[in-house]
């Protein structure tokens, strides 16, 4: 009644996605979800990390064979309900951590080779590293990389897909320290990220999102 829309991002057992059947039986509980009224689902998490998926077994064909599975049967049952693809983390550390990680734009162009814009409304898309604002392109302290930049993100994602599917962020924000206490050594690299900078961005970012 107050506009707000229900998006569920529904992660399986990364341990059972070798088993006979895991595929039907996933796809079968998001239907289920869609035929309550789900607006739209969000099918897996970042499945380009191993704690998300199997190590060594990071695959986006066999992504995309569980996405349409989970397609077929969420349509089935509310044809009405959005179906986003899976955001992957973002990240450009493959090299490093071989068999663990795959860098997001290297899985997202493997999903696309595999077919699989056949089997989303929409691209999950995660930004959540951001120490800039959303108008800078250049000058992060890390490097220079396109995951640090929002539109960074948008146009690398954006040229995979040619266009052809929307992108829908399921995990948007910029982090700061203030008034939570320090940081983890994993998240030291937004130290120091202001509240006021944070608010300033987000306001930004949802401008530049709705466009």
């Amino acid at each position: 009644a107050k506009g707000f829309r229900i998006l569920l991002g529904v992660v399986g057992a990364p341990n059972e996605l070798g088993n006979a059947g895991y595929d039907a039986s996933y796809a079968a509980f998001v239907g289920g979800l869609a035929a309550l009224g789900a607006d739209a689902i969000e099918v897996w998490n970042e499945p380009n990390l191993d704690r998300e998926w199997p190590t060594g077994q990071i695959d986006p064909v066999r992504y995309t064979q569980l996405l349409a599975a989970s397609y077929n049967s969420i349509k089935a049952n509310n044809p009405n309900t959005y179906v986003i693809s899976a955001a992957m983390a973002p990240t450009g550390a493959e090299a490093a951590f071989p068999g663990r990680v795959v860098n997001d734009n290297t899985y997202l162009q493997g999903m696309v080779n595999a077919g699989a814009l056949r089997y989303m409304d929409c691209v999950g898309v995660h930004y959540n590293e951001g120490i800039v604002p959303p108008t800078q392109n250049s000058g992060d302290p890390r490097g220079e990389y396109y995951t640090r930049y929002y539109d960074g993100m948008v146009n690398t994602y954006w040229n995979i897909v040619g266009g052809q599917r929307p992108l829908c962020f399921t995990e948007l924000g910029y982090l700061t320290p203030e008034g939570f206490g320090p940081l983890s050594s994993s998240f030291s690299w937004a130290s120091n990220v202001t509240v006021a900078q944070q608010a300033s961005w987000l306001d930004t970012v949802m401008s530049r999102a709705a466009r």
